[in-house]
Order: C-alpha cells, then sequence, then structure tokens
C-alpha cells in the first residue's frame, strides 16, 4: 500500500481527546482541533471542520469520549447517556445517516445492560473493532478503485472520499501507470482546490484544477475519461447523494459517454434517491468568503449541500460495508 494520505484517517486520539485535522485551514495551515465531548463533537461536524468520512470518525469517536469521561457512572445512567449522544449526532446533519451508526451502538450497550456484561469495556471494544475493520475495508477499497483506474488516462473529481483517491492514483502511478487528474474547485468551500489538490500534490500527480461550470467543455473535449466522485448518503436501488454539483457533472458525463465510478457505502435504509432529506445550508455560507461579503446587501443565497446522482448514471458503485 502506498503513503497513506492524511485526509485517509483525519482523527486521532491522544489519550481522553481527540484531535481531528481541521480541513478548513488546509493547505495553509495543518492543525488539529481538540474535541473532548459531545457538544464538541457536535460543532466539528456542524462547521465542517472536517469532511464525510471524517465526520463519521468524530461520531463515533464520540461515544468512546462518553466513555472515558464516565467512570464512575452505573451502565443504567451510561446507556441514557449514550442514547442522549446519539440524539445530538443525529442531528448534527441531516443528510448524512448517522443514525445507521449511533443505532448501532447504542443497541450494543443496551445489549450489554441486558445481559449484565459491563457496558464501558464491552462497548470500548466493540468500537475499536469496528473502526479497525473499517479501516481494512477502506484499504481495499482503495485497491478496487486503483484497478479500476488502470484502463483509464485522465479522470475527473469532485469532493471524492478523503484520502482514497490520492492513495489509489498513487498505487497506478508505482506500477507504472501514470493519471492525470482533474479537480473541480467544489464551491462554496473550494475543498476541491485546497484539499483534492493538496493530497495528490503531496503523492506526487499530476493535478489540474477546474472551474465547477468548465466541467461540460472539459468532457465534451475528450480530456477526461472517467469520473471519480464520493456519496454521503446509499439508497436501497443505488441512487446516491454526494456534494452538491455530483449531479450535473453525472449528467454531462453520461452525455458525452464517460464512465463514472461512486464510492459508496450499501445502504437499505432509504429507498430512493427522492427520499433523502438534502440539507440546507447557511446562505452566509454562499455570500461571504473570508469574513467578506461578495454579493450586495439584500441578496439572498441558495446552497444545498447535496444533490442526488440517481443510479442510471453510475458505471460503477465501488462500495465498502461497514456493517
Amino acid at each position: 500500500m502506498s503513503v497513506e494520505s492524511p485526509l485517509f484517517w483525519p482523527a486521532k486520539f491522544e489519550g481522553d481527546t481527540l484531535f481531528v485535522l481541521d480541513e478548513t485551514l488546509l493547505p495553509e495551515k495543518i492543525r488539529y482541533v481538540k474535541v473532548k465531548n459531545v457538544a464538541q463533537a457536535v460543532k466539528v461536524i456542524r462547521d465542517m471542520k472536517t469532511r464525510a468520512f471524517g465526520q463519521f470518525l468524530v461520531v463515533l469517536s464520540a461515544f468512546l469520549l462518553v466513555l472515558a469521561s464516565n467512570k464512575k457512572s452505573n451502565d443504567k445512567v451510561l446507556v441514557a447517556q449514550l442514547e442522549a449522544a446519539a440524539l445530538a449526532l443525529n442531528k448534527s446533519r441531516p443528510t448524512f445517516p448517522f443514525a445507521e451508526v449511533t443505532s448501532m451502538v447504542v443497541g450494543w450497550a443496551k445489549k450489554c445492560l441486558a445481559e449484565g456484561v459491563d457496558v464501558k469495556s464491552s462497548l470500548e471494544k466493540n468500537i475499536q473493532g469496528f473502526l479497525m475493520a473499517i479501516r481494512g475495508r477502506r484499504l481495499e477499497r482503495v485497491r478496487k478503485l486503483a484497478e479500476a483506474l488502470k484502463s483509464h488516462a485522465s479522470i475527473l473529481t469532485h469532493c471524492n472520499v478523503s484520502g482514497e483517491l490520492a492513495m489509489a492514483v498513487a498505487i497506478c502511478k508505482a506500477e507504472g501507470k501514470e493519471l492525470k487528474v482533474f479537480a473541480t474547485e467544489t464551491r462554496p468551500y473550494f475543498q476541491g482546490a485546497k484539499l483534492t489538490a493538496w493530497e495528490l500534490r503531496a503523492v506526487g500527480v499530476h493535478i489540474t484544477l477546474v472551474a465547477d461550470n468548465a466541467v461540460a467543455t472539459l468532457l465534451s473535449q475528450g480530456k477526461v475519461n472517467a469520473v471519480v466522485i464520493g456519496s454521503d448518503r446509499n439508497c436501497a436501488n443505488g441512487d446516491i447523494a454526494n456534494k452538491i454539483g455530483s449531479y450535473q457533472i453525472a449528467v454531462v458525463a453520461k452525455e458525452f459517454g464517460v464512465p463514472v465510478y461512486v464510492l459508496t457505502q450499501p445502504s437499505k435504509g432509504i429507498a430512493t434517491g427522492q427520499d433523502i432529506p438534502i440539507e440546507i445550508r447557511d446562505e452566509k455560507e454562499l455570500l461571504v468568503f473570508q469574513g467578506r461579503r461578495i454579493a450586495p446587501k439584500g441578496v439572498k443565497g441558495f446552497y444545498p449541500g447535496f444533490d442526488v446522482v440517481f443510479s442510471e448514471l453510475i458505471t460503477q458503485a465501488i462500495p465498502i460495508n461497514v456493517q
């Protein structure tokens, strides 16, 4: 396996404190946010300090924070605290299926309580084991993505899963297959410009940044022969939700016969893309940049954080099983 991207696993424990890589400061600064309780975990998620997989790590780690801070609580009280934590985490971002993970953790805790097993030690072991399993499955998905990309010369990405694309492309390079990557700016946070470009350059990949509204021109000129995106919500019928702009890219790719690869987490928790609750972000995130308003006063903003890519637009889903 190639050198691991910092974005592959952007949260880590030191003692009883969780340190989360602040992706909003990259590439200018590499700084970690200290998270010591559930309220701080929720804030990190809502403030977009880390993206999809990082938020998933924060959710699971928040339960470990609850366990670490409750050294004297009896098991019944501890389970109630875990339930309260789950509720707060579930509300942090509506489009994300955090409830699928939090309900699993709370379910483990309740089972321990019912069977008279020590909740704290057993739950900590389960969560740590689950995280290690996810790590292994993510590395396997990196290998699968690298294999899929070997038949392509240049790819376009728009908000891929943290760390995985950079590592997959690095594998291709190590095996003698040079790939060119085009990354969208991914407005309004410029995640493509700040994060994707940064991590791809770190592994020595040829990277070109393109404006979000240049995708149709790029594909029509034959400069891209594959698209790679991530997914923040997955449906039983194969539809997915990803960063806003993914849908229009998939439509254009279909028009010009360019395959679309999606990194997914299979789930039957929601039937179709039309059932996905789309998070509408604060309009200030669109109207204000680095503390300065970029639109005249009185102008309103509309910023849905995600859009739906329907299954018929997806060439291949490359899954990871988190259950």
